[in-house]
């Protein structure tokens, strides 16, 4: 983009200056105890950079995702906006955010990842930057950093996703609750004569997928002896996915079909499942963070409503019982806020309070999101409901969002879980 430096440059700059996005070895984590024994909190700010980053991905959407032409998408076979993706991920560097500069990344944060999931939700922009920017892009890295014998062609991969020249989505549905092994419906089965060492041939089906629909690589978990993770062409023969109709349109999940497809492990036995665990956990975090973007968004677009609409000679948002029920939603999306940015913090600082923070996030934020789309339609009353308004769109990416990667109740579970609460009494 014309003006803007792009976001690699931004995260080398930011590095050289004071507050860069990774703490060094000296300064505290999250949650990490001070002297006296008192406990540091995360800077819950947004930093120059992420507020740099933030203007240069809103200006792209505003422009290429308006609420108009997000519709008219959802109303066409090509669902995903492959085109603007590409803006994002090459020209604005959204695609290489997580990904190391020596891989043609920005180095940079889930602090800066977030900022992007944030905007993405505002817009309900139709991009895979969830699946493909976060967590395929974790997934490899975890690979890249055990240093499996498929790091070598996780590394490659991850400098194409950086450059935005391809998009991957990891092959697991879209409801995967981090924590959990997600069911292995794929095989492993001996490969072809004249196949290449390392390479495997992969039977089964995966449904719900988020994100593959537009991916060019899929990474598979698959069962066998040992179960692993393997790298799949989106083209090669015997690879069949089929678009779901799903409640939200701008995420149309796919299922996807393998029948004796060539395939390249990557991470076998425990590696492969600490990778998918990684990328559930952060995707999760980076969710939330989408979810807190889309509830402030319906907040705004609620308010300049009533704020126009007169009925008796007045404002519809100067009766009382509207002011009460804006004020309650207005203190649940900053509360949402801070949840996210907390999870967003302890994931780039690798903090141990990261299961409970992420577990904290995707909790508040979905019930959130999902609260902000109801009251967008109800005090918009008859033309909340109607198609042409897009309040319908934040209220289906608010459900289909508290459902991917954990619903709100189990997140819920998992944090008493984490946090030894005790079972409410019988």
């Amino acid at each position: 983009m014309e003006g803007f430096a792009p976001v690699s440059q931004q995260a080398t700059t930011a590095a050289a200056q004071p507050g860069p996005a990774q703490p060094g070895p000296a300064e505290p984590g999250p949650a990490t105890q001070e002297a006296g024994g008192s406990t540091r909190l995360p800077d819950m700010t947004y930093r120059e950079q992420e507020s740099e980053l933030r203007s240069a991905v809103r200006s792209v959407l505003e422009d290429r995702a308006a609420f108009d032409a997000v519709l008219a998408r959802t109303e066409t076979a090509e669902t995903y906006d492959t085109g603007l993706w590409r803006t994002l991920a090459a020209d604005v560097g959204c695609a290489g955010l997580l990904i190391p500069e020596s891989l043609g990344g920005a180095d940079a944060s889930f602090r800066e990842a977030a900022v992007v999931a944030e905007e993405a939700g505002r817009a309900v922009a139709p991009v895979p930057y969830l699946g493909s920017a976060v967590v395929a892009t974790v997934a490899l890295l975890s690979v890249l950093e055990a240093g499996e014998p498929g790091s070598a062609s996780a590394g490659e991969l991850l400098t194409d996703l950086a450059a935005g020249t391809i998009t991957a989505a990891l092959g697991v549905p879209f409801s995967s609750m981090p924590g959990t092994r997600p069911e292995l419906t794929v095989r492993i089965g001996p490969a072809a004569e004249g196949d290449a060492d390392g390479m495997y041939r992969l039977s089964g089906s995966v449904s719900g997928i988020a994100d593959a629909l537009p991916a060019d690589v899929l990474i598979v978990p698959a069962d066998g002896v040992p179960h692993g993770l393997f790298l799949v062409r989106a083209d090669e023969p015997g690879v069949r996915r089929t678009p779901v109709v799903s409640l939200d349109m701008t995420r149309q999940l796919g299922d996807l079909t393998l029948d004796n497809v060539l395939a390249r492990r990557i991470a076998a036995g425990p590696q492969a499942e600490l990778a998918v665990a990684a990328a559930l956990l952060a995707g999760a975090a980076m969710l939330a963070s989408e979810q807190v973007g889309l509830a402030e968004r319906a907040l705004e677009i609620t308010l300049a409503y009533v704020k126009q609409r007169y009925q008796f000679a007045r404002p519809v948002g100067s009766f009382q019982a509207i002011k009460h029920r804006l004020a309650d939603l207005w203190v649940a999306v900053t509360q949402a806020r801070a949840a996210a940015r907390y999870a967003a913090a302890c994931l780039a600082e690798r903090d141990p309070d990261t299961p409970v923070a992420v577990a904290l996030a995707k909790a508040v934020c979905s019930d959130t999101a999902v609260l902000a789309g109801q009251e967008m339609i109800q005090l918009h009353g008859g033309i909340g409901f109607t198609w042409e308004h897009p309040a319908h769109l934040y209220l289906k990416r608010a459900k289909s969002s508290s459902i991917g990667l954990g619903t709100a109740d189990r997140h819920r579970g998992t944090l008493a879980r984490l946090v030894d609460l005790p079972p409410a009494a019988a």
